[in-house]
């Protein structure tokens, strides 16, 4: 994988220069040079400033260094920061500095001579073009807390360049839209190899795709029945003037949707364990499964363990969960703590890998198997805008032989008669109904009962389901 997204030129090693077809020279340049190079003053954490350099620094380790989005930001919000911090408008940004991430490249382009080396300051100059293009009512605002975020890189001397920048910037609005227009990467916000893919494999739909990819994802609720019912809880949110949206015919029972997301630690009865945040589409899972009391279940891939959380409310079940990364095997226990269940549940954890099936815990096989499959994430991307500039088109071949890998390994673990719900969070056809196709084809014993597709839209992310059934060869 890349360290970087892709750009149309490289960068070297020499100051940037902003693009103004003649600049300052002499007394003049000095004085508008030392204008921005006084000593800068500590960010205020309730400033815009600080919101703009945090979302920086953000951007910068997802798209310099490759690190997740979703661990950068869980290390921002253990951050131990005053309470007057404006750490939600940083993630906003983040977010949305991601999402528009081949716009800025392209309004870089136009306005510097030279790309910068810098990481630090490129990525400044990103979140604030994406912070004025989203509030160009108060643009001025946006200019000068901007220079005083620039104030913090190499002692302040790129003040006066940032300034010049985004001052360019607003005069040549349209111009930098026009551009932006006439580029597909920077217009629909994906890069080049996805577009193809969406338009090959959803040739009347990608537009759809791509415009739920953009968006900000929806909050999905899931409640609790072994200590609430939906309605109940629905009537609880309502209270406590929470706006709702109204339930659909193809929800799952358990299924919320927040007309505006909110912190989860606000909503009535979060912390006792009354709901869980969980997208509409996640919530499929247990639905098409649909688990009944004393049968033996297999999680494969199990973590962050919403899924299995879900199956363990649903019924009482004995569940072998299984993930790979220590790291998220051990949160995978806490959700899945069995004080948090009825005492006639039995939770098995194991840190493994699922298609290693000659451990102990495969030894006995499974009524029903959900393989919560490895993908690209590409039905997530409103949620994780970091996969569509970290991800290689590359990967979509790796990914798919790992899928090939597991269900080839767990497919012997089902008894005769039991059913595996494969599942991921990808639209592309190489990892969904592709996959399948290929492994009923080398599988005589595989019938599939149902496939099911989730496009991303204002209500979910988008999934692919395919419930298999093991049948007599």
């Amino acid at each position: 994988m890349r360290s970087r997204p892709p750009s149309r030129s490289e960068p070297d090693n020499r100051s940037p220069r902003v693009r103004t077809g003649g600049r300052p020279s002499g007394s003049h340049q000095q004085a508008q040079e030392s204008q921005f190079r006084r000593a800068p003053l500590p960010l205020q954490p309730d400033s815009l400033a600080w919101a703009i350099k945090t979302a920086a620094d953000c951007v910068t380790e997802v798209i310099a260094f490759g690190c997740s989005l979703t661990a950068v930001l869980a290390r921002l919000r253990l951050q131990n920061l005053p309470t007057n911090a404006v750490r939600a408008q940083a993630i906003d940004l983040t977010y949305a500095t991601l999402r528009r991430y081949r716009r800025g490249d392209v309004a870089l382009s136009k306005l510097l001579d030279r790309p910068t080396a810098e990481d630090a300051l490129r990525s400044l100059l990103r979140v604030a073009l994406c912070w004025l293009e989203m509030h160009p009512e108060k643009a001025h605002v946006g200019v000068d807390q901007a220079v005083e975020a620039a104030a913090t890189l190499s002692g302040g001397r790129y003040r006066g360049f940032v300034n010049a920048i985004l001052r360019r910037a607003l005069r040549e609005r349209e111009q930098l839209d026009s551009a932006i227009k006439a580029d597909d990467e920077a217009q629909h916000q994906h890069p080049a190899w996805w577009l193809q893919r969406l338009k090959t494999d959803w040739p009347t739909q990608w537009q759809t795709i791509i415009a739920g990819g953009n968006r900000k994802p929806p909050m999905g609720l899931r409640a609790n029945c072994l200590r609430t019912d939906v309605a109940t809880y629905r009537q609880q949110l309502s209270a406590a003037g929470v706006a709702i949206e109204d339930a659909l015919p193809d929800d799952a029972p358990t299924a919320i949707l927040l007309t505006h997301p909110q912190a989860a630690e606000s909503l009535p009865g979060f912390a006792e364990g009354l709901v869980s945040v969980q997208d509409l589409g996640a919530q499929q899972a247990a639905q098409l499964m649909n688990v009944q009391p004393g049968m033996r279940v297999l999680d494969a891939c199990a973590a962050p363990g919403g899924k299995a959380a879900h199956l363990l409310e649903h019924a009482a079940i004995e569940l072998t969960a299984v993930e790979a990364d220590r790291e998220r095997c051990a949160a995978l226990q806490r959700v899945l703590d069995p004080a948090r269940f009825p005492a006639d549940r039995s939770i098995q954890v194991i840190c493994a890998d699922a298609a290693q099936t000659n451990a102990a815990w495969a030894k006995r096989p499974f009524d029903v198997i959900l393989l919560d499959a490895p993908c690209s994430g590409s039905g997530v991307a409103g949620r994780h805008p970091d996969a569509k500039w970290l991800r290689r088109e590359d990967d979509i071949y790796a990914l798919s032989r790992t899928q090939r890998e597991l269900l080839n390994a767990l497919w012997p673990r089902l008894k005769t008669g039991g059913k595996l719900l494969y599942g991921t969070c990808s639209v592309f056809a190489q990892e969904n109904n592709q996959q399948i196709a290929a492994f009923v084809a080398r599988m005589p014993d595989a019938l599939v009962l149902s496939e099911t597709y989730l496009l991303p839209d204002a209500r979910h992310d988008g999934f692919y389901y395919a419930l298999l059934q093991k049948v007599p060869a």
